[in-house]
């Protein structure tokens, strides 16, 4: 097959690709307004103030991440008046819906207290700052935020990753197999790919720390459509699109390029390759080392691409890529 020819079928396929996800991305239904507080009642001008400043208010739901929660039946003022409680549990998984907020500013522990209940006869009143650390919001997208934002599951997923990419790597060299940026092919697909998690990696690390009201914001009510949230959530999530657009080109690519075990090989690499980038730029840019790390890294990604891999010319017998003249790998003719 001519090799421009099957360039404009993988570029064909990552714009159609595109194109499903920006309109699966547009199903989501933008938010509201909120109305001129000026035609609201106190009580319903409060409540719009407090989901702002905290980002979920009444019918808010949230499922329990902790072992159990203890909730109080009692008023939050017979509370703080250290009056006799009795308490109920609710467990893990167990979906709650917030009934009730209330700001009792005689409380010197937490001011804020929410109603939280299971159902009908399950619900009582905990401090919010007891509440929060121990559920997490009902949404897929927020539980799956909070999954991989677990300090022991980061450690974990480390360690593993380490040992395993190690192992990798050892193994392709021994092999002289093909491994992104050190042996590469001919395709700026794999390198696009493990830039692109560098990228998105270290948007996330920024917008933690520098925006992280717009990151709470968005862990509570998240989207994953671009173009309904501010420039930098926008271009984060343009990056978490592009991630499985451009890997699913990968794997055209290489499978096209290299036989079925090599191909299976430097996949497994590459993949080794995109979790350490996230990890070190993840980690590394809550200290602001990841910036300049970031700037090398890209630096030294499409330097090494250019110089090394990149098929400048093509083969005049079978059209297939070839980084200078000489014999081609494919067919074995000699071209001058």
């Amino acid at each position: 097959m001519n090799t421009r020819i099957y360039i404009n079928k993988v570029v064909v396929k990552t714009l159609v690709a595109v194109v499903a996800a920006v309109f699966l991305a547009g199903c989501q239904r933008p938010e509201t307004s909120p109305a001129d507080l000026s035609e609201l009642t106190d009580k319903q001008a409060d409540s719009l103030l407090f989901a702002e400043k905290h980002h979920y208010s009444v019918n808010y739901n949230f499922v329990v991440k902790a072992d159990s929660v203890c909730l109080i039946r009692q008023q939050p003022e017979e509370i703080v008046s250290r009056m006799a409680t009795d308490t109920v549990a609710v467990y893990r998984h167990e979906h709650i819906a917030v009934a009730d907020i209330r700001i009792i500013p005689a409380d010197s522990i937490d001011s804020v207290w929410v109603q939280v209940a299971r159902d009908q006869a399950t619900f009582g009143w905990i401090h919010e700052s007891v509440l929060l650390p121990s559920v997490v919001p009902s949404d897929p997208i927020s539980q799956f935020i909070s999954t991989f934002s677990d300090v022991h599951l980061l450690i974990f997923l480390i360690t593993i990753s380490v040992i395993a990419v190690a192992y990798l790597m050892r193994t392709i060299f021994r092999r002289n197999a093909k491994i992104v940026h050190f042996n590469d092919i001919s395709s700026f697909y794999p390198t696009l790919l493990a830039l692109t998690v560098a990228t998105s990696a270290t948007l996330y690390a920024s917008i933690q720390t520098f925006a992280p009201d717009m990151w709470q914001h968005f862990y509570y009510h998240p989207t994953l459509n671009p173009f309904n949230v501010p420039p930098l959530l926008s271009v984060f999530l343009v990056t978490f699109w592009a991630m499985p657009i451009v890997a699913l080109a990968c794997v055209d690519v290489v499978r096209s390029l290299l036989p079925t075990g090599e191909a299976f090989l430097y996949l497994c690499g590459l993949a080794g390759v995109c979790a350490v980038n996230y990890i070190i730029f993840s980690l590394s840019t809550l200290y602001f080392i990841g910036y300049p790390l970031y700037a090398a890294y890209l630096l030294f990604a499409v330097r090494r691409y250019v110089t090394r891999f990149r098929a400048a010319y093509v083969c005049g017998y079978c059209g297939s890529p070839m980084t200078g003249k000489g014999r081609c790998p494919s067919c074995g003719r000699e071209n001058y």
